[in-house]
């Protein structure tokens, strides 16, 4: 009987155990490696020369580095083969900036499309430091965007790229709907023409909508941090607990957004349940 009470005791501590470094394990992956979500974006407004066109986005690397020199990220984005990438803010911690790694991705990551880039909080927060990551950025050929657009032709037809700077770029007295609505609507977004938005906020959703936009690209929220299963993610910045915006898809009316969980942390260090990610959409 004893004998039978410390094998049982045995497989239970043995079984404890190996849960315990599944766990580890599962943690230690899912913040050093990234993996591919993917979606469809089908709208009437697009052109059918751009049906097929693949749009990468990398938001909130925060000096993260998967790999040397990110290179599991710059693999995945190779592999891709998208028509541009998108970066949506904070490529920088400012907590502890290191312009370097973040020079270094999108120097890695223009040589296989080209890049448009906003700016995050981080970057609001990094004084000075910024400028230098800017110029940087421009002089390897980045596109960055201030309250401004260009347009993405191909084949003749054209759609409208815009790109929102954060808003601890701007005094708080405009940090309104209709910074949106008379900046965006009035020079970035022309009757008829699709328009896609790179703004690092999600929670700025309703203002998107309003503004008429089409398709949306955010970060910022790291995916909630921690995500807890059927429930979605536990805490995002500027939205405190079981954040609305997230990670993934959400539509109102005739705009979609796009929220990404990010590559890297900032404030806590770890993710639980929540894989560091690329995303691609492509338009139909």
């Amino acid at each position: 009987m004893m004998l039978a009470k410390r094998k049982n005791k045995t497989i239970k501590i043995t079984i404890l155990i190996f849960l315990i470094i599944f766990c580890i394990f599962a943690v230690w992956r899912g913040n050093v490696t990234a993996g591919v979500t993917y979606f469809k974006i089908d709208s009437e407004s697009i052109p059918a020369a751009f049906s097929g066109y693949r749009i990468a986005q990398v938001s909130d690397l925060h000096n993260a580095e998967l790999g040397k020199n990110n290179s599991r990220v710059i693999r995945l984005l190779r592999q891709e083969e998208p028509d541009i990438i998108v970066i949506t803010g904070d490529l920088v911690d400012s907590n502890h900036p290191d312009i370097d790694i973040a020079a270094e991705f999108a120097a890695r990551a223009i040589k296989i499309a080209p890049c448009y880039y906003v700016t995050g909080n981080h970057e609001a927060w990094l004084g000075k430091q910024y400028e230098e990551l800017e110029e940087r950025l421009k002089d390897m050929g980045v596109t960055v965007l201030h309250d401004e657009s260009v347009e993405l032709t191909e084949n003749g037809a054209v759609i409208r790229l815009a790109g929102l700077d954060d808003s601890d770029f701007v005094p708080a007295d405009v940090l309104t709907g209709e910074r949106l609505d008379k900046i965006k609507t009035e020079e970035l977004n022309p009757e008829g023409e699709f328009t896609i938005l790179l703004s690092h906020r999600p929670e700025l959703f309703e203002e998107y909508v309003s503004a008429d936009m089409d398709l949306v690209f955010c970060g910022h929220a790291h995916g909630g941090q921690f995500r807890i299963p059927f429930v979605g993610g536990l805490i995002a910045p500027n939205q405190g607990l079981f954040p609305e915006y997230d990670a993934g898809m959400y539509r109102k009316e005739k705009t979609v957004m796009l929220v990404s969980r990010g590559i890297g942390n900032s404030i806590i260090p770890v993710r639980i349940n929540n894989r560091p990610e690329v995303i691609i959409a492509e338009l139909e």
